[in-house]
């Protein structure tokens, strides 16, 4: 497969609108980086495990909490399961805050009419909660999170799931927007345009690379924001 993490130069500078956009929720339209990690170094203490700094934490919490407790905490991860959401519960709406250019890229969208969902590995009633606290849910015609589809992402079940309200399959004039190589690998799965904000957390960008990328919601909403049926293609990091 050929890199695609920088625009192709023989191709033209402005593409299509989407018909949808599918966004990841951490790290790419939100900061709740904090309390994640309190979170989880909580149940990593209480089970007599070294905490992990925020350069590991970033490297390793990107699958969804079903897929990656039983690794870290073996049989007992269920325990461990209600430690970490009995502490996020008491914390999440705390330190939220939208990233720059998150709402009005959400915005954006909207006035041209173009379907927004989100497919998230976190616990689908916290997502929903922190959409509603932010005053977005009317946004998205579905919030997908863990354990709300079959699997979780990188599977696309929840990506299925997420387009179902606009009953829009899977295909080339959707994007999913993330900022990790998980998101990227859901994207290619599915077949959707994948495309990276930020410089990208994770190992697996070669064997998933974006289609393309950018600094963050702030500078895909200026192009966004042109007006017209197009976007710019010139907008890479």
């Amino acid at each position: 497969m050929p890199d695609r993490s920088t625009p192709d130069r023989s191709t033209p500078d402005r593409l299509p609108l989407p018909r949808a956009v599918l966004y990841d929720w951490d790290n790419t339209l939100v900061d709740n980086w904090g309390t994640v990690r309190s979170a989880l170094n909580h149940a990593l203490v209480s089970f007599d495990l070294a905490p992990w700094s925020e350069e590991e934490a970033r490297i390793r919490i990107k699958q969804s909490l079903r897929d990656s407790f039983p690794r870290i905490f073996g049989e007992r991860w269920t325990e461990a399961r209600d430690l970490f959401y009995a502490y996020f519960a008491a914390h999440h709406l705390d330190h939220l805050r939208p990233l720059p250019g998150a709402e009005s890229l959400l915005r954006s969208f909207a006035e041209r009419g173009v379907y927004q969902a989100v497919v998230s590995n976190k616990n689908g009633k916290f997502l929903r909660a922190e959409a509603e606290a932010l005053g977005w849910s009317g946004y998205f015609g579905r919030l997908v999170g863990a354990q709300d589809a079959a699997f979780d992402k990188p599977h696309g079940a929840p990506v299925l799931m997420a387009l179902e309200p606009a009953g829009l399959p899977p295909g080339p004039d959707v994007w999913f927007l993330g900022d990790a190589d998980i998101d990227m690998e859901c994207a290619h799965g599915a077949g959707l345009v994948p495309v990276l904000i930020g410089l990208g957390e994770g190992s697996g960008f070669e064997r998933f690379p974006p289609a393309h990328r950018h600094a963050d919601c702030e500078a895909l909403c200026g192009l966004v924001g042109g007006g017209g049926d197009t976007i710019s293609v010139q907008s890479g990091v």
